[in-house]
């Protein structure tokens, strides 16, 4: 969960030549399955895909990863670009310790990616539902685990082995300086 404070702010009404205090708001947001499929209902498209977005759908899912009680949508309006900036790299950060190696690029066409296919994985790997609440990324790891560890394992040809073992030795060699 990422809280942003938005501070309480004086502002100068043109209209009425008065001064008025607009009330600040601490906002919680998650980057979450349920975040994501709230703005795909909105927007009827997927929210993960490559495709830009427009200033509108960026605020539509800051508007969505909001959790916090009554908080005002004029007050979202206020966001610096500072808010802006932590919320994009929450967005991005990973949530896990979890890593994984290089995995091989994907041949073909690349399946898009929406709000009911992420709940499909989640029933098809029996992943709790309340893991929708999680940040997004922490459960594509969790997703990418179970397909991992439910994928038989691969054959690895002699060949590939000889290649990965003359890899290790040379590198083996250079770290210790030696010819062998």
């Amino acid at each position: 969960m990422l809280t942003i404070i938005v501070n309480e702010e004086e502002v100068f009404d043109e209209r009425t030549s008065t001064f008025e205090t607009l009330k600040g708001a601490t906002i919680h947001l998650e980057h979450s399955l349920i975040s994501s499929s709230k703005w795909e209902s909105k927007y009827q498209k997927p929210f993960l895909s490559a495709e830009e977005k427009t200033v509108e759908e960026i605020f539509g899912y800051i508007e969505a990863m909001v959790i916090s009680e009554e908080v005002q949508t004029e007050i979202l309006y206020r966001l610096s670009s500072s808010d802006i900036t932590k919320i994009q790299q929450y967005i991005d950060s990973s949530q896990s310790a979890t890593t994984f190696g290089m995995m091989p690029d994907r041949k073909g066409p690349q399946e898009v990616i929406t709000s009911e296919l992420i709940y499909y994985w989640m029933v098809a790997y029996t992943i709790p539902f309340e893991c929708q609440y999680w940040h997004i990324n922490r459960l594509f790891a969790l997703i990418r685990i179970c397909n991992i560890k439910n994928s038989p394992p691969e054959e690895v040809s002699r060949h590939e082995i000889a290649a990965r073992n003359r890899e290790l030795n040379e590198q083996r060699r250079k770290e210790l300086g030696t010819s062998g």
